[in-house]
């Protein structure tokens, strides 16, 4: 596959991208960068080291020596490499800063690909060094040897913090000729095209495999649909060609044209069948049947229709369970006849799977699932429990409970929970801050959001948003839990629970009063077959108690647990080692939020009891660092 990517870059007339280690001969890049560290503390005498390896070696005293000493900085070696580039390439912010006062010139060109220092610090991913040479002026819309400015360097190496510094500081590049300053567009314009007339998507799609730099342009608008210069190429197509199967699912969500053509006529599906690739010729076609467009005409339009396909995940489970019981239910002797009728019921649950069923809609399944359970035991208990059953001491606490389920579950479901929001502008210059503060980092920043994460804070892949304090994506509230909602969240589970032992207990007392049994006679074997047989659909509607009382009660008991002893949420507890405030042993968790159980209590519910306990409120969607309390060697104070 590869020499075929090979052949069609040389039809398209791309110029190959060298590797870093390519931009210069071997000898002097390796010492300049790779071994430095592993050599450094093995020399002591630096008084003979020439300038240029005491640069590559960050050895600013000797520098200093021989720039005082009459070494002009804007002299370049005899491979046209001047000192400024190889302090960029190997990240010597002190020697930058020191050879620009000395007269260095910051956009000098340089090397066989004609770069700027700005050029070789953007290849080796420094953002650091970026940062500090354009705060001396360096342009980033110059262009190299290549026709790459410096945003198509970082896309294709897949330098995510370098790509978003640079759009958000509005530094973008239209390609006007050789080397030389580009004309600036408007900030918001991120689909230049660079002298080989590819965009910064299409380098990021072809040759980065890591979802955070297209994630991240994706979350600047970039025309996804957008095709090259040369062979009329979209993103889809590179990603197709480089085989790059996380980058294709990613532009698949954003509704890329899988039908897109370029100058040969051929779309993503059919170079994916030229590389026999069996992966991406599945999900190419079905993202096609996705919208309808290799189904027949009558299912069209269905298929293109994203409520309806929702409405039909929601929908099916309320007309399964009822088939299920029903014909269970159904006065026939014959279990082969009922047998059919359930093989029909697959087939059709089947059908509408593969027709309708939108894997981008997570949460609609299990959400339909649990909306039709809890209105079928409805159903059965006021049809027929309803007469049965005394109305003060059951029927009563019975509707209390369900008001109380119903409010917490439309708050867990439909309430915010947490979602991290900010402005273009202020996204923006979140990252500019970032970048310049040297805190760009993605464990802390969000390349799809384009904000500063909170502490305790993620981003959610199936909401695509950034929750405040995330617990989990639950898909039987359809939402995630966090911050805004985590105490509906637990309020929904109890009133659950509760409502589910009701029915359990209906169950129980409609046996005894309209079905013969001999538990205490024949067993419980006997027993269970005599109440199946009596009423196959109260036996139906038992079972799916029974089924949801062991999800929703373990779920309760890890969530008190997390929260009253533990201090953490979910996520937390999934991903302590991954956060550097927690301290993480074989046998424990070691949480600077934990308070002791009380005080989780009182601050996770916010209980006031009128005014005698007080409850610490912290506004997660803004809280950024904590602090350690040094005095008594635990807790901390958020600021």
């Amino acid at each position: 596959m590869a020499d075929a990517i090979d052949e069609f870059e040389k039809e398209a007339g791309c110029v190959p991208i060298l590797h870093p280690e390519e931009l210069k001969p071997q000898g002097h890049y390796n010492h300049g960068y790779s071994d430095t560290i592993n050599r450094k503390s093995h020399v002591d005498d630096y008084s003979t080291w020439d300038i240029v390896k005491a640069t590559q070696y960050g050895i600013y005293e000797r520098c200093r020596e021989l720039v005082e000493a009459g070494y002009d900085v804007r002299q370049p070696d005899k491979e046209n490499v001047t000192l400024l580039h190889w302090a960029a390439i190997n990240n010597r912010l002190d020697l930058v800063k020191y050879y620009i006062s000395k007269g260095a010139v910051v956009d000098q060109l340089g090397g066989d690909l004609n770069s700027t220092p700005l050029h070789w610090a953007t290849r080796q991913g420094h953002l650091s060094m970026v940062v500090q040479l354009m705060k001396y002026g360096a342009d980033p819309s110059l262009i190299d040897g290549e026709g790459c400015s410096c945003v198509h360097l970082a896309a294709q190496f897949g330098h995510t913090s370098i790509v978003a510094y640079l759009i958000a500081k509005g530094q973008v590049v239209v390609v006007a000729g050789p080397v030389q300053l580009a004309v600036q567009p408007q900030p918001e314009d991120v689909d230049m095209m660079d002298q080989n007339g590819m965009t910064p998507l299409m380098w990021a799609a072809y040759r980065t495999h890591s979802v955070d730099p297209t994630r991240l342009l994706l979350t600047f608008n970039v025309s996804v649909n957008l095709g090259d210069k040369y062979h009329k190429n979209t993103a889809l197509h590179w990603a197709v060609l480089a085989g790059n199967t996380t980058v294709i699912s990613l532009l698949l969500e954003s509704c890329a044209n899988v039908d897109a053509q370029n100058i040969k006529g051929e779309t993503p599906l059919d170079l994916a069948k030229q590389r026999k690739n069996v992966w991406m010729i599945n999900h190419l076609q079905e993202a096609r049947q996705a919208k309808g467009y290799d189904s027949p005409s009558y299912l069209k339009r269905l298929k293109m229709d994203k409520e309806f396909r929702q409405k039909v995940m929601l929908g099916t489970p309320f007309v399964v369970i009822w088939l299920v019981g029903f014909i269970a239910d159904l006065d026939i002797d014959s279990w082969l006849i009922k047998g059919i009728m359930y093989a029909a019921v697959w087939l059709a649950v089947q059908f509408l799977s593969k027709s309708f069923f939108d894997h981008s809609m997570h949460s609609a399944l299990p959400l339909g699932i649990y909306l039709a359970t809890k209105f079928w035991m409805y159903i059965t208990w006021f049809y027929w429990f309803w007469n049965d059953l005394p109305f003060v001491t059951i029927h009563l606490p019975f509707l209390l409970n369900s008001l109380a389920l119903f409010y917490n579950f439309g708050k867990s479901w439909k309430s915010d929970p947490g979602i991290i929001k900010a402005s273009e502008e202020q996204k923006k210059k979140t990252i500019v801050e970032l970048a310049e503060t040297g805190s760009l980092d993605l464990s802390i920043f969000c390349s799809t959001c384009l904000i500063r994460k909170p502490i305790r804070s993620k981003h959610c892949a199936v909401c695509n948003r950034c929750i405040a304090k995330f617990d989990h994506h639950c898909p039987w509230v359809g939402n995630c839990v966090g911050s805004g909602n985590h105490r509906y969240f637990m309020g929904y589970l109890f009133f659950l629970l509760c409502m589910i032992c009701w029915m359990m207990y209906g169950c129980i007392c409609y046996w005894k009063i309209h079905c013969a049994t001999s538990y205490g006679k024949d067993g419980i074997w006997i027993y269970i077959t005599q109440i199946a047989t009596c009423s196959p659909w109260m036996f139906w509607m038992f079972l799916n108690s029974i089924f949801h009382f062991m999800w929703v009660a373990v779920l309760i008991m890890c969530q008190l647990y997390q929260i009253v002893g533990l201090g953490i949420t979910t996520n937390e507890r999934m991903n302590a080692r991954r956060y550097k405030h927690f301290k993480v042993t074989a046998t424990s968790i070691e949480s600077p939020f934990n308070h002791g159980c009380m005080r989780n209590l009182i601050d996770f519910f916010e209980l006031r009891c009128c005014g005698l306990l007080r409850p610490v409120v912290v506004d997660w969607t803004s809280q950024y660092v904590i602090e350690y309390d040094q005095s008594s060697g635990s807790g901390y104070q958020l600021v």
